[in-house]
């Protein structure tokens, strides 16, 4: 086959510390056909911006945009307007991709016809901590069946991690929203799905992913994933499901039974069943790993669960006002 020149969009915030490896695994791909990577900095407080510099000045393939929002669609829409070529893969600025990743993407794409491929964020921890909330984001009990997750055959999907898209997709879509400061990803596919396209799950195409540190980074993070997530639903009807709705029910159950336990004792037994339900969990999920990153993965689910579900309950009508469905839904009515 006649490989395809591809454009590589990084997002970068903050990212001195990873940045020059990153960009360096894009370069050494196993990719025949020609690459470029554009870099859309943001106002970052550390030397960022110097190393995403000196990078453009020692390899022209490399090239520096300016992100002065610091947003992550923002950048991402500045990137893929200062980009190139017919296929834009979009990679994070720490990522770590196998050295095949865009080779298989690119074939994938010519086989299946799809505008949109990707595969799995391959949780790994490095801490007890990390090793824990790897386990829980690769199990079903902690993210529900979504394949990017948790693994599974390929074929079509609702959304994938990252993606290496065809660039008139992007067009047709007119690329992402740049009110939605999480969800960015799912909302764009859903777009590309409603304008007729494919996204397809591709599992040999595996990206190392970091879990968050520490109890509360994990709780911010997946308090505005149910924030956002609620703001799809609200925008793109028909788009929730029970995966999404169950950390919800499961928060407002807990809260209610813990209440009502005090006056009618049976109520105690919603919240028991729950803990009971995640403290299980763990056997299965901690196989070879060490006592501290088993014990410590009921707390990263429930810190999944009940984070997310608040964030899906209180996420405000607000939220996501200014973004371009919520604009057309309004001169429509």
């Amino acid at each position: 086959m006649t490989w395809p020149a591809v454009s590589v969009v990084m997002p970068i915030l903050n990212e001195e510390r990873h940045l020059a490896a990153a960009v360096r695994h894009v370069l050494s791909q196993d990719y025949p056909g020609e690459l470029e990577v554009v870099l859309a900095v943001g106002p970052s407080k550390d030397r960022t911006q110097e190393v995403a510099d000196s990078l453009a000045a020692a390899d022209p393939r490399v090239k520096v945009v300016a992100n002065p929002s610091g947003r992550t669609p923002s950048a991402l829409n500045a990137a893929i307007a200062a980009s190139s070529h017919s296929i834009v893969a979009r990679i994070d600025g720490h990522a770590m991709m196998p050295s095949d990743y865009l080779r298989v993407a690119v074939e994938t794409l010519e086989e299946t016809g799809a505008d949109n491929v990707g595969g799995i964020m391959a949780a790994e921890g490095e801490t007890p901590w990390e090793q824990a909330v790897a386990a829980a984001m690769t199990s079903k009990i902690g993210v529900g069946n979504a394949r990017f997750h948790t693994g599974g055959e390929g074929g079509p999907a609702d959304t994938v991690y990252l993606g290496v898209f065809r660039r008139s997709a992007l067009d047709r879509v007119r690329g992402y929203d740049e009110a939605f400061l999480r969800a960015q990803d799912w909302e764009m596919n859903h777009r590309i799905r409603q304008t007729g396209g494919v996204v397809w799950f591709q599992p040999r195409m595996r990206v190392s992913y970091r879990p968050r540190p520490n109890v509360r980074a994990l709780a911010r993070q997946y308090f505005h994933y149910g924030r956002w997530r609620r703001v799809v639903a609200r925008q793109h009807k028909g788009t929730i499901n029970l995966r999404y709705l169950a950390p919800p029910v499961a928060l407002v159950g807990i809260v209610l039974g813990l209440v009502a336990g005090f006056f009618f004792w049976p109520a105690w037994l919603v919240p028991g069943a729950y803990v009971l339900a995640v403290v299980g969990a763990c056997v299965p999920l901690g196989g070879g790993l060490p006592l501290s990153a088993r014990a410590a993965i009921p707390v990263a689910l429930a810190t999944m669960h009940m984070a997310w579900g608040a964030g899906f309950l209180t996420s405000p009508p607000s939220l996501g006002a200014d973004s371009r469905t919520a604009r057309a839904q309004q001169q429509a009515a």
